[in-house]
């Protein structure tokens, strides 16, 4: 048993210990509250009805025209303390998204929002990913969509398991 415990002791992924099971679930939990998985917004979205929430590009205008989730608002980071109020309801629940999990774009439109008063999640993987898990999107010359990476979502199912 001691020698199990030097080798754990001495391998990186475990020099820091893991969290207890309490602080682990709290955390994840957390996380849960604040991140939105991009196959859920597309399941949200394609479903029947109201999803119960806005989806918020917060990218420039020439990133919209490049290519944008369908229905989402766009509204860039930068113009959100003046344009928020005009654009969404207060009442109702923002996903926000960027290009991808290399920026925070999409953090800081959450927590712009947030301080507006808004209740917000950040959709993981933003824009790169919702293409790369092969979901239509819009761009100024109409709509597309690509074949899904089968790095990032299931080739032979739409569940990944997950």
């Amino acid at each position: 048993m001691t020698s199990q415990l030097t080798a754990t002791a001495a391998h990186p992924v475990l020099h820091v210990p893991p969290a207890s099971p309490a602080a682990a679930a709290a955390y994840f939990g957390a996380s849960l509250a604040f991140h939105a998985d991009v196959s859920d917004v597309a399941a949200a979205l394609a479903a029947d009805g109201d999803p119960g929430f806005v989806l918020l590009d917060s990218r420039s205008a020439e990133s919209w025209d490049q290519g944008h989730v369908p229905g989402a608002v766009h509204l860039p980071t930068a113009l959100i303390p003046e344009q928020a109020r005009n654009l969404l309801d207060p009442a109702v629940p923002v996903v926000t998204y960027c290009w991808g999990p290399g920026c925070n774009g999409g953090a800081r439109a959450a927590l712009a929002l947030a301080g507006l008063g808004y209740q917000v999640k950040e959709m993981l993987g933003g824009f790169e990913y919702w293409v790369r898990e092969g979901f239509e999107f819009e761009t100024r010359e109409g709509r597309e969509a690509r074949d899904a990476d089968p790095l990032t979502s299931p080739v032979v199912s739409d569940d990944c398991g997950c």
